[in-house]
């Protein structure tokens, strides 16, 4: 199985080389279903209750991971808080020490998104 890299957004273009998931049911699908090397991810999703912290709450709870985990969201207080739940699980070990988690805020950027294949 070739892996894939996600990006997680309901408002930004994936880059080149990475699958969209414009939804959480969308990215937990890609975590369930390939290999993903990296995995970027957004909080502020649909709406408050459904968002890239409950994506990150099902990958602790059910073990899926990426290589590398980067949170990519301009909210900084519930970036924030996405990442230092993964170094907390990473910490607790029940993330592999070998998973890279990176917090990097991306601004918003309003252009047409692309979905890819």
């Amino acid at each position: 199985m070739s892996k894939i890299n996600v990006f997680l957004d309901d408002v930004r273009s994936a880059p080149d080389d990475y699958v969209l998931a414009s939804d959480m049911e969308e990215c937990i699908k890609l975590l369930r279903e390939n290999t993903i090397q990296h995995l970027s991810l957004d909080h502020d999703l649909e709406n408050k209750l459904r968002n890239g912290f409950m994506v990150v709450e099902y990958m602790v709870k059910h073990k899926l991971f990426a290589e590398t985990i980067t949170v990519h969201s301009a909210n900084a207080g519930a970036g924030k808080k996405m990442f230092h739940y993964l170094k907390d699980a990473q910490e607790s070990l029940i993330i592999p020490q070998n998973v890279r988690i990176h917090y990097h805020p991306l601004p918003l950027n309003l252009n047409k998104r692309k979905k890819h294949p």
